[in-house]
């Protein structure tokens, strides 16, 4: 992690769950965090938990990252008062209750696609431009997928609806990225991390007792494999990584 200390990561959807514990273990290990989250007043209790060194390191911004303004104005803040973006974990996601053929739930489905597909696409294009402006050339995008980005698994009671599509497509966008950056003359890598189930908000209490064989990662392990993917040698950049808890059957 030598060539990142003092260098600056964005994480978003760090309020809770992986996007919070990627924020302590970057900035535990000398990167500048900026955490984005829409729940500002969690980003605080976050930034107050830290020690005193890190917590200097640390910087808060509520931002919703499906909203493209907000997106925009958040980034132009980082190049001016940071110096821009290096790394960024583009980890915010959303999974909604309810069933594609559901009625009247056209805000539900939309707000998935926004956040899920369109939120790390409007923030993967301000980091990398802000890396081309600042001829930045060593970047890294990580992308926060899941299993079922790649294949949907059928879970008895459990309702995935637009999450798996949204996820698919973040898995065909990682591709589609990674072939911009190099037609672009660039270095700057693009890393999908897939995990199975996580022990996160995303998995609610019901689910947790309708199926109690469900094995769960921790979010430490999903930040663990963030810190892995970004500091391998120039010359390696690790497109996929698919990380499942043992023993889960799906």
């Amino acid at each position: 992690m030598d060539r990142w200390l003092n260098r600056v990561a964005v994480v978003t959807g760090a309020s809770s769950g992986i996007g919070a514990a990627c924020c302590k273990d970057l900035v535990a290990k000398g990167m500048v965090v900026v955490a984005l989250a829409r729940r500002e007043e969690k980003l605080n209790d976050l930034k107050a938990s830290l020690p005193a060194d890190q917590a200097k390191r640390f910087h808060t911004r509520k931002c919703d990252v499906s909203n493209e303004k907000q997106v925009v104005e958040t980034f132009a803040w980082i190049d001016k008062n940071l110096g821009g973006a290096d790394v960024l974990v583009n980890n915010a996601g959303i999974l909604r209750d309810t069933f594609i053929t559901s009625p009247n739930n056209s805000d539900d489905l939309r707000a998935i696609l926004d956040t899920n597909v369109l939120g790390v696409s409007w923030c993967t294009r301000e980091a990398f431009l802000s890396q081309q402006r600042r001829k930045v050339n060593d970047g890294h995008i990580v992308i926060i997928n899941s299993v079922v980005g790649h294949g949907v698994p059928v879970i008895p009671g459990f309702n995935f609806n637009m999450y798996p599509p949204s996820k698919h497509a973040i898995t065909a966008l990682t591709e589609i990225l990674r072939q911009e950056f190099l037609t672009k003359g660039t270095k700057t890598k693009v890393t999908s991390i897939s995990p199975g189930g996580v022990d996160t908000e995303i998995i609610n209490d019901q689910v947790r007792k309708d199926h109690p064989e469900f094995l769960m990662l921790r979010s430490e392990d999903i930040a663990d494999a963030v810190t892995y993917c970004i500091q391998t040698p120039p010359n390696v950049q690790i497109h996929e990584l698919t990380i499942k808890p043992v023993g889960e059957k799906f």
